[in-house]
């Protein structure tokens, strides 16, 4: 398989490695992205395990809680000058107050839904949107999350949504705790909420290439096992947030800093804006001048 630069481009962010050990990974694994950051990472050439996805499209997520109910939703547009528009972010409250009154499960239910205030469908509603602000709007994505009288809501938007961020704990009806958990998820990406939730799939693929980098570093056998394991931990702090050190205070894990308050992590979801969508290649003064002419 030829491999292109956009090839080499890509794994190179998501491993930091150089751009000939990119090029040569990609050429032992016949351009299969996910194999070659494993080679990378065998081979210790990688500088991280995994990066985040490219942040790429422009849009806002946004959070809204009617009582005992929450949604995050991410709405995405062409340019980051639409996000500080009045029209847009009056769509973003508009589709939040549909997602809570009539809970939909897919953006595509979604979509075909009627809106109560206009009597058009979800779907209408925001083309009429795209037609006042002169660009192409989408509802990406959103979480539902609900809650007992006796739990809290985090609500965490960070840059002004270019991060959302919502937790429910439970045992506890203080929005603040809740809060500072959602600003650690924002923070440092957990993937998780504690190691039983990683499948034991993805901690075997772990284990395996773990393994193989050991090897490959030339420790004894015998006790490359032991150094997996401890490597392991490591992996589990890195995806779990009940593993993580706490932003706000890094001599306690996330875990001791909710069980101190009496409570539990039930559920979050974050959302970065553009995560694993790629961005139309054109510079920032082509783009000030696409505004300027509209």
């Amino acid at each position: 398989m030829a491999i292109t630069a956009k090839m080499v481009k890509e794994l190179r962010e998501k491993t930091g490695a150089g751009m000939m050990d990119c090029k040569k990974a990609l050429q032992e694994t016949d351009g299969n992205l996910e194999a070659a950051v494993d080679f990378l990472r065998e081979k210790g050439l990688s500088k991280a395990a995994k990066k985040a996805d490219r942040i790429a499209a422009e849009g806002s997520a946004y959070i809204q809680v009617d009582g005992n109910t929450a949604v995050l939703l991410e709405v995405n547009c062409e340019t980051d000058f639409v996000t500080k528009n009045d029209q847009f972010k009056d769509l973003l409250s508009t589709l939040a107050t549909h997602l809570l009154k009539h809970q939909p499960e897919t953006v595509e239910e979604a979509l075909q839904q009627t809106m109560e205030a206009t009597g058009e469908t979800v779907e209408n509603h925001i083309k009429a949107a795209v037609a006042k602000i002169g660009e192409k709007l989408s509802l990406r994505r959103f979480t539902i999350v609900t809650k007992t009288d006796n739990d809290a809501f985090g609500e965490y938007l960070h840059m002004g949504g270019r991060i959302g961020v919502l937790t429910l704990l439970e045992g506890t009806t203080d929005k603040d705790v809740a809060k500072d958990v959602a600003m650690h998820i924002a923070a440092v990406n957990p993937r998780y909420i504690s190691r039983d939730d990683v499948a034991e799939e993805e901690v075997n693929h772990e284990r395996e290439v773990l393994k193989a980098q050991a090897l490959n570093e030339g420790k004894p056998e015998h006790i490359v096992a032991k150094m997996v394991e401890g490597r392991l931990g490591k992996f589990f702090e890195e995806i779990c947030l009940l593993e993580q050190s706490f932003v706000k205070d890094p001599d306690q894990k996330v875990k001791k800093f909710v069980a101190d308050k009496g409570a539990t992590v039930k559920t979050f979801a974050r959302y970065e804006v553009g995560e694993g969508m790629e961005k139309r290649e054109e510079n920032f003064a082509d783009e000030v001048m696409s505004q300027i002419k509209k």
